[in-house]
């Protein structure tokens, strides 16, 4: 059978070919590929309007990459300021509205912000961008959208304040884009954590989105540095100019003349020591890449200083630092702590607050007996000076609630014999309760760094088994209040360390407290018992204070008053403390009806100390 054969018009043939390539799917574009292809930077917010190029800031490329990438279903983005984090946040809205629609929520600190972004920044997007031109209709008044809401084809952008519950309680979104974590408000009204209500409205769908971006703010109060902390943590490595040695840029290796801010800025190669100037470390960012501390978590966290910006020159960073450091001189920290959340990326750790002397000597009170009732342990802590043994005795209950039983000095020659036998008599003596009921000092530290090392190595390894042992104090945020001990000395004597920092802030902790109960630190007003004004001033004497080493900054303890140098009383119960975490007794009422209880210190046991 013959086929018949039909002319169609070429018309036709264009038109059924025009609606084939617009059923065809689009092509697989990364995030940033989508940028680089489609994006355009509005006038009102660049200062290069035009075609985006991602290659300008290399470093936004892999974020980009793993906040489109459909496995990954948590970014946490921990940077300083003048990255270019705003317009990464718009093309990821660009993104997930032209070529992954899906429904988005935005959320910023507070309204007010939320609509400065709104006008400021999106609106601009949505017009310059031909990608998105036409997708929001903003000229119906039956399309529903407002400057808080905009509806396109496949999903909507609904922008909310962190401190509104009413912008939070609305239709389940599959993308959220959480900016500047850091400054949301605790709760928002009285629905609880802001962020915590907006990814509940995630929970319909399997393959949603959450990317958080913040400057941080306070250490230990930071959500996005809790957040990075269990995420990927990821920091971005160039290579040397002149080895190739990939490694972060750190403030660290930044080299300037505070003298004449004229000169150029420099960096130091970790590996070779090769100084090189601005342009030749940010020329290698090209071939930069992002380098993960913990490369199995499931979320991808990053961290950006600005030393990376290429919106930002390094001598713009050095003079901000130097116009901080000048405040921070002058005793005003806040231009510090703004600098190091907004240039280095990273959380600023406060100050700690002092102690005053005089109300600690108010608080004083009249004991009962040597000994209050609710005391179940004693420990004792030594200090060694040239021509004296200072040495104070605490007393413990429930909660680490204590009480000051006695500070007591003495005097006598260091190299003789009789004053070792005095303080060993000191420490063996027993503290009588209002019952009758008698305490001895269930263990004591003696410090062994400064002074008479060897005496006190001997002095404590002969009565291990009493629990009275040598300490050696070591300084910096980082060194744990005790670890187990070591016998590396000349005496084969067991000796812990002691990180004397962490039982300085712990101890202040507990001077502040001022509700009686656990943690509270109680003193006798009995002359006999040691506790006179001196005494205070010593334990107030010192405070936290921020100093930059090496351009670092680091938290250090310092005497407050250099006039007043007298600070064994503060040594003195640092130590006490230290015997109590060491022995690690069970605090808590005992019941006559059970038998004692026996707690352990490292490999040995201990009893509670009652005689």
């Amino acid at each position: 059978m013959k086929q018949k054969t039909v002319d169609i018009p070429k018309a036709t043939v264009d038109m059924l070919a025009r609606c084939i390539s617009l059923l065809k799917p689009p092509p697989e574009l990364t995030l940033s590929q989508w940028a680089d292809k489609y994006r355009v930077l509005s006038a009102e917010s660049s200062a290069e309007p035009g075609r985006w190029h991602t290659d300008k800031a290399p470093y936004q490329k892999e974020i980009m990459d793993a906040i489109g990438d459909p496995h990954v279903r948590r970014v946490v983005i921990m940077c300083a300021a003048q990255l270019g984090k705003t317009e990464l946040l718009l093309n990821i809205l660009g993104y997930f509205m032209a070529y992954s629609p899906a429904p988005i929520l935005v959320m910023q600190p507070t309204l007010d912000m939320g609509q400065t972004f709104s006008k400021d920044r999106l609106a601009p997007m949505l017009r310059d961008t031909p990608a998105l031109q036409g997708l929001v209709d903003v000229k119906s008044r039956y399309s529903g959208n407002t400057i808080m809401k905009k509806n396109f084809p496949g999903g909507h952008v609904t922008i909310v304040g962190a401190n509104s519950a009413t912008g939070l309680a609305s239709r389940p979104i599959k993308v959220l884009l959480a900016d500047e974590v850091d400054r949301y408000p605790g709760s928002a009204g009285t629905e609880g954590d802001p962020l915590s209500l907006a990814q509940k409205r995630q929970t319909t769908f399997w393959d949603k989105k959450t990317v958080m971006v913040s400057t941080p703010v306070i250490k230990n109060h930071s959500r996005i540095e809790t957040e990075f902390n269990q995420s990927t943590k990821e920091e971005w490595y160039v290579p040397c100019p002149e080895c190739g040695h990939y490694q972060p840029l750190v403030w660290a290796n930044i080299r300037f003349d505070p003298e004449d801010q004229s000169k150029d800025v420099t960096y130091v190669c970790e590996r070779c020591g090769c100084i090189s100037g601005e342009y030749s470390w940010k020329a290698q960012e090209i071939n930069g890449k992002f380098v993960a501390e913990n490369p199995e978590a499931e979320t991808r966290g990053f961290h950006l200083n600005t030393l990376a910006s290429t919106f930002c020159s390094w001598k713009e960073v050095v003079q901000k630092f130097l116009v901080a450091k000048e405040q921070l001189d002058q005793g005003n920290p806040e231009g510090m702590k703004v600098w190091t959340n907004t240039e280095l990326g990273e959380t600023w750790e406060e100050m700690g607050e002092r102690v005053e002397d005089a109300e600690l000597v108010n608080r004083r009170e009249i004991y009962s007996a040597d000994v209050p009732d609710d005391v179940l342990v004693l420990t004792a802590g030594v200090d060694v000076q040239d021509d004296r043994f200072e040495v104070e005795v605490v007393g413990w209950g429930v909660g680490k609630e204590s009480w000051g039983i006695r500070y007591q000095k003495i005097f006598g020659d260091m190299l003789g014999k009789r004053i070792w036998d005095e303080l060993d008599e000191f420490l063996l003596q027993s503290f009588a309760k209002e019952d009758g009921t008698r305490l001895s000092i269930m263990a004591a530290c003696i410090d062994s760094g400064g002074h008479h090392t060897n005496q006190v190595y001997k002095f404590t390894k002969e009565r291990w088994e009493r629990r009275v042992w040598a300490i050696k104090g070591k300084g910096g945020a980082d060194a744990p209040y005790y670890r187990n001990p070591s016998t590396n000395n000349r005496e084969k004597t067991p000796l812990f360390i002691i990180g004397v920092d962490a039982g300085k802030a712990l101890i202040y902790q507990r001077l502040k407290r001022e509700t009686k109960g656990p943690n509270y630190c109680h003193f006798p007003l009995n002359e006999e018992a040691g506790y006179n004004e001196e005494y205070f001033k010593g334990l107030t004497s010192e405070q936290m204070v921020v100093r930059f080493r090496k351009g670092r900054s680091v938290v250090v303890w310092e005497l407050r008053d250099e006039r007043n140098k007298r600070n064994e009383p503060l040594d003195v119960r640092n130590y006490a403390t230290a015997a109590l975490e060491i022995a690690n007794p069970v605090l808590q009422k005992p019941d006559a009806a059970a038998p004692p209880r026996v707690h352990k210190a490292g490999r040995r046991q201990i009893t509670g100390g009652i005689v």
